[in-house]
């Protein structure tokens, strides 16, 4: 499916019953293959964590049932998640009645995966804010910044006599939705080991975003990309925590295979 097919910018309306097929699911193989990624041999790791703060249903005795939920996209299905879809979809249990929250997951769960191509899992609750290390942050640097899109990887460089491992945070990433333009903002990691990373390039880089339009997730795969051929660690790993924005915000997480997973925590602007 296209993002031009997508219910992203137009006007729907509301659900008034469940259903699955407000599910909008979208290919991540064209994306990938503009950075040159075979969808055969992924050079990472990952997956895609949703938090979704409005999920509602009515009990067999018809009373609201409320709750929060982490579903959990793995980076290796065939097609990632249209948020407004996912959305709508979550809307869709509002006015229906289930008879357990239990048998709400499991539908989650199972209309989730059939969309993405592979198994998504489905928790109730939402991890607890966390905290970055000051030490790695990029935002304190007092330097000139002129581009703001498209993303200029040139811009990406790294000493080879110096090396490193570290974890870098900024909270400037900003990119836009690529149908309706809106704004996405989000704070993002990059742990690595190898060739010492030029800090100021590499916030350059990643302001370089600001005017550029792409999803959440290919955002945060064009960072891997870019920083792996630019840069050459042996390691990588790059998580974006996006802002919420409907009830749902998205953390997109990409790494070399080995690599641990991050800590399933919010952003504080989270």
């Amino acid at each position: 499916m296209t993002i031009e097919g997508s219910l992203l910018g137009r006007e729907v309306v509301y659900p008034a019953h469940y259903d699955p097929r407000l599910l909008y699911p979208i290919a991540r193989a064209l994306a990938r293959a503009q950075l040159g990624i075979d969808g055969n041999a992924l050079p990472f790791i990952g997956h895609d964590r949703w938090q979704a703060f409005e999920l509602s249903w009515l009990n067999p005795h018809g009373l609201p049932q409320v709750a929060t939920a982490t579903l959990q996209v793995p980076a290796t299905s065939a097609n990632l998640i249209e948020s407004k879809s996912l959305k709508l979809y979550l809307n869709s249990f509002n006015a229906s009645v289930f008879e357990s929250a239990e048998h709400v997951r499991l539908r989650i769960a199972a209309d989730l995966s059939q969309a993405a191509g592979a198994l998504v899992s489905v928790q109730f609750g939402v991890p607890a804010i966390g905290s970055d290390d000051a030490a790695g942050n990029l935002d304190v640097q007092d330097i000139a910044i002129t581009c703001y899109g498209p993303p200029d990887a040139s811009l990406l460089h790294a000493d080879a006599d110096s090396l490193a491992e570290e974890a870098l945070h900024s909270a400037l990433l900003k990119s836009n939705c690529p149908v309706t333009g809106q704004p996405d903002w989000a704070d993002v990691s990059i742990a690595y080991c190898g060739p010492r990373i030029d800090r100021a390039g590499l916030l350059r880089y990643l302001v370089s975003f600001r005017d550029h339009a792409e999803f959440h997730e290919q955002c945060v795969e064009r960072i891997f990309i870019d920083i792996l051929a630019h840069c050459q660690p042996q390691q990588l790993s790059v998580h974006a925590r996006y802002t919420r924005r409907g009830g749902l915000d998205i953390n997109p997480w990409r790494a070399t295979p080995g690599s641990p997973a991050p800590n399933a925590q919010r952003a504080h602007r989270q």
